[in-house]
């Protein structure tokens, strides 16, 4: 019985050579990939010495490192290689291999955008044994950070409350979600953002689990809440419309990748489960 792929997150790069180590390349939201008859690959050190030398370690990936590197604008991607949105590569690589790419995303963004103090504009530099660049002058550490969201699946005895977002490009409906506030607990953020959002009042709120989300640098923080009163009124600079359905007549839902989709799926299983 095989297992899993293991990811051991680090920061302090090993002292050996890079050649056949996984390196992932981004900008912004896409990837450099290898492409083959039968998919894609993850680049690795040996075909993109010159980034490699400058990557950021991120870990081992079943004993393999894996490094990130950033990429401009004017690359020119060799033959034999494509550039794709990061999304894309959700079912084309392993999701242990997806999972490490997310976080390359991030750690590549924060690079970018960290390069020179906020508070004075003198460059900053890498921290040795942290993961955080320093303004020289100012000592002002800066981190990679994340933006903590959360997401609710609202349920009214055996239907659910799912919302097609105003900025879907497609009619798909999902789960309520929003960002937490400064000084915002998560249940009162829960709150007000279905209020906001739907018009209507939640209780029984339960934790679910939770899911680092690198299209937009996000932590969504997983709830389930019971209905508790009101009439749905959308508010339609978010949300276009929302619905109760049951688990057999569901709309377009979110991809399996998502903890949407996760949230979705273990209530229908439930409902199904208690059927006669």
């Amino acid at each position: 019985m095989s297992s899993a792929p293991l990811f051991v997150p680090n920061h302090a790069p090993p002292d050996r050579p890079r050649d056949t180590a996984l390196l992932f390349l981004a900008r912004g939201m896409e990837m450099l990939v290898q492409e083959h008859a039968d998919g894609v690959s993850i680049p690795t050190g040996a075909d993109f010495p010159e980034l490699a030398a400058d990557a950021h370690y991120l870990g081992q990936l079943d004993g393999v490192d894996c490094y990130a590197a950033g990429f401009t604008r004017e690359f020119i991607a060799p033959q034999g290689y494509q550039v794709v949105t990061a999304r894309t590569l959700y079912r084309r690589v392993d999701d242990a291999r997806f999972a490490v790419a997310g976080r390359a995303l991030a750690i590549v963004e924060w690079d970018l955008t960290h390069r020179f103090c906020g508070r004075c504009g003198q460059p900053t530099q890498l921290v040795a044994g942290e993961r955080a660049r320093r303004c020289p002058v100012d000592k002002t550490p800066f981190y990679p950070r994340i933006a903590p969201a959360i997401i609710v699946l609202i349920t009214r005895g055996d239907t659910m409350l799912l919302a097609r977002n105003a900025q879907f490009p497609e009619p798909m409906f999902s789960t309520l979600a929003g960002f937490v506030e400064p000084g915002e607990s998560l249940e009162e953020c829960l709150a007000r953002e279905v209020k906001e959002e739907v018009g209507i009042d939640v209780k029984n709120l339960r934790y679910f689990g939770s899911q680092p989300w690198p299209f937009g640098r996000s932590l969504m923080v997983g709830f389930t809440a019971e209905y508790a009163g009101g009439d749905i009124v959308v508010d339609p600079k978010e949300i276009s419309e929302a619905h109760w359905f049951s688990p057999d007549q569901l709309p377009r839902i979110p991809p399996r990748l998502s903890i949407a989709r996760q949230l979705i799926d273990a209530f229908v299983e439930r409902v199904k489960g208690a059927a006669p």
